[in-house]
């Protein structure tokens, strides 16, 4: 092989990284023919990130005093699940992901309170989904015992606003 061969194929493979970084491809073989007994056979490749992600986890999961500080939330999860408002069988969850808002406009007064008598169907708080204001109705008559949410704020889908019993 001369020189000038040499030199056309590093160019080629200097082309193909370049191929390969440009298209965020991970591996790429391209074979080369010159002739009956010529060929160029070329596999670069290059490491993922995904890789090196283990590596992160391990480094923590290693240390005496990560996993000690780990255990005590761990523990205290449990009791914080009993008193977690969506699973309270008065709670009003969101039906969409919004903006929520506690009275109709701006410095109008809030359709409702702690401790305020609602009836099934009343208006307890708007979200806002894509420039709709939807009003979110009691599903049951009873008092407002929490309000969850504060006004203005963006909520999930299912997310709990309003307990009522």
């Amino acid at each position: 092989m001369t020189n000038k061969t040499h030199e056309a194929d590093v160019a080629f493979i200097k082309a193909l990284a370049e191929l390969l970084r440009e298209n965020d491809l991970t591996e790429l073989q391209v074979k080369r023919d010159y002739g009956d007994d010529d060929s160029l056979n070329v596999r670069v490749s290059r490491q993922t990130a995904m890789a090196a992600a283990p590596m992160q986890v391990q480094v923590p999961a290693a240390a005496p005093a990560p996993v000690a500080a780990a255990a005590a939330p761990a523990a205290a999860a449990p009791a914080a699940a009993n008193d977690d408002p969506a699973s309270h069988p008065g709670a009003v969850t969101s039906p969409m992901v919004g903006t929520v808002y506690l009275q109709p406009e701006p410095g109008a007064p809030s359709f409702i309170s702690v401790g305020a008598k609602v009836s099934e169907g009343d208006t307890l708080l708007i979200v806002e989904a894509m420039k709709t204001m939807n009003h979110i109705p009691a599903p049951k008559a009873g008092t407002v015992k929490r309000i969850l949410v504060e006004d203005g704020a963006a909520v999930e889908f299912g997310s709990p606003l309003v307990i009522i019993e």
